[in-house]
């Protein structure tokens, strides 16, 4: 017999039936052996006893049992609308109370993943937002100078301008969509960073081979002190793109005959790269905001970019272990601080 299948009135039924079979037929061979009417008796009042504590133990039994299934259920039904953490039973004893601990740890549980789901869908709104505002103006543009050269007569030169700015824009919306790509196959893991022992030397130069046209244009003075026979735990490839982007935010907003100069420094647990230069510089209110994507500031939106470089490096730097951060001040210039643990942990 499944007693897990049996309701509880059935098994109250059951077992009363059970102790007054028992007890009739205890009595009768009590009566048979003895020939004793008191007997007999004695045994249908002791019966007529056990019935009426087994009547009040099952009203008791039912209140109990319905009480529990209500504190359950007012549970439960808690956790499923998320208005509030399950009550706690105050004797740890009770079948109740562990129930109850249960509920609790499951209610942490659902709570966690309802946080971790409204935030990735905040962040999926942001990266919509950010990126339909950040397309906005290029396609804009492509659509104003199109339009121009299929409504209005242009001479040779006028559409080898246009023709130009065409080929701006589409740069511009490659490069956003190329950058969108990569942090976001870093965010989501399907890009993995495999560190190896290797020269940092040959990442700084791989780094630097990316912005020497751009800097020569502007005739910066591009310096690097570096020790030829430091090797470090890295990503080189990776590395590269994120001290690429701090090198090509330093020529984009350092004036023509400026200097960058790129230093590395072997801490105890650390190599240290700076990436200084002798920009505008950046306001101290503004130094932690200039890691978010997408931000830029109001001051520099005449400049070429999408805001993205700086949050891409940090993202490379942090899975290797490391961080980024930066000292400005006005006038003088900024110097972005790469920290990477040179010992390889596993």
């Amino acid at each position: 017999m499944n007693l897990g299948r049996i309701s509880v009135k059935r098994i109250f039924l059951l077992v009363s039936g059970g102790m007054a079979v028992s007890m009739l037929a205890i009595c009768a061979v009590f009566f048979a052996v003895t020939g004793q009417m008191w007997i007999l008796a004695f045994g249908m009042l002791l019966m007529l006893c056990a019935f009426a504590w087994m009547f009040l133990l099952s009203i008791a039994f039912g209140k109990r049992l319905s009480v529990f299934t209500r504190e359950l259920c007012r549970a439960m039904d808690q956790m499923i609308s998320g208005s509030g953490e399950p009550v706690r039973a105050g004797d740890s004893e009770t079948l109740f109370a562990r129930i109850s601990h249960r509920l609790t740890r499951l209610y942490g549980i659902m709570q966690e993943n309802r946080r971790k789901v409204d935030a990735e869908r905040q962040e999926l709104q942001r990266l919509v937002s950010d990126v339909s505002h950040q397309v906005k103006t290029p396609v804009a543009n492509l659509k104003m100078v199109t339009d121009t050269l299929l409504s209005k007569p242009v001479t040779e030169e006028e559409q080898r301008e246009f023709l130009k700015g065409i080929r701006n824009q589409t740069d511009k919306l490659e490069f956003l969509f190329q950058a969108l790509v990569k942090t976001s196959r870093l965010e989501t893991g399907a890009i993995r960073l495999e560190k190896k022992d290797a020269l940092l030397i040959d990442t700084l130069a791989m780094a630097l081979s990316g912005i020497v046209y751009a800097a020569e244009k502007k005739r910066i003075c591009v310096s690097v002190g570096c020790p030829d026979d430091l090797r470090l735990f890295h990503d080189s490839k990776w590395t590269a793109e994120a001290l690429f982007n701090l090198l090509d935010n330093a020529v984009k907003y350092t004036p023509a005959g400026g200097a960058i100069r790129v230093s590395v420094e072997q801490w105890e647990m650390y190599v240290k790269i700076d990436v200084s230069d002798t920009g505008k510089g950046i306001p101290e209110s503004n130094q932690g905001a200039v890691f978010r994507r997408f931000y830029r500031e109001e001051e520099v939106h005449g400049e070429p970019g999408i805001g993205i470089g700086l949050y891409l490096a940090r993202e490379i730097v942090t899975k290797q272990g490391g961080y980024i951060k930066v000292t400005s001040k006005i006038g003088k210039g900024s110097t972005f601080s790469v920290f990477l643990p040179w010992r390889y942990f596993r």
